[in-house]
């Protein structure tokens, strides 16, 4: 550690407002990038509990979702109100719903975010008396703002990579 007399005659450290500088941001970095998981995390369990006017409050008023399925767009959405009701109506087709979140990575530039998720989405119907499984693999692409004290989901871009339809053997 360094140390240098200040006008009085009194010794400074240097290094420690650098250090404290450094370890601040640090500790800010990690405490945003744990909010941006919290926040992916809470928008699957509410997907999960189809709470989904809760769901659109993790969302930027102007959000926009996009659907790909095979590379095509299926979907695009504006706004809570049609996200919301977009939700609303594919959720209620199934009996259960059930989200597995796996990697997550994020690019923080100041109050502005990037991230990918992947994550597995279990989808349980009943079809002519049977249970039926609708499992997809998905990668999500977001773009996050920090506003008013939290980072909301700006755009999320789905893209539903695979799919795997089956009977349940209950």
């Amino acid at each position: 550690m360094k140390q240098t007399n200040d006008i009085t005659g009194k010794n400074k450290n240097i290094e420690t407002a650098s250090s404290n500088e450094a370890l601040n941001k640090r500790i800010t970095e990690l405490e945003n990038v744990r909010a941006l998981r919290e926040l992916v995390d809470n928008f699957s369990i509410l997907a999960d509990k189809k709470e989904v006017w809760k769901q659109t409050e993790l969302f930027t008023k102007d959000a926009t979702v996009e659907s790909y399925m095979n590379g095509e767009l299926t979907s695009s959405l504006k706004g809570i109100k049609e996200i919301g009701e977009a939700f609303e109506g594919f959720l209620a087709n199934f009996e259960a719903v059930y989200h597995i979140n796996g990697q997550h990575v994020v690019s923080i530039n100041g109050k502005k975010a990037e991230g990918t998720l992947y994550c597995r989405v279990d989808l349980i119907s009943s079809e002519n008396g049977k249970k039926i499984n609708n499992t997809s693999g998905v990668s999500y692409k977001d773009e996050y703002v920090y506003e008013n004290g939290e980072w909301l989901i700006a755009k999320r871009t789905s893209n539903f990579v695979w799919n795997d339809r089956h009977e349940l053997n209950q």
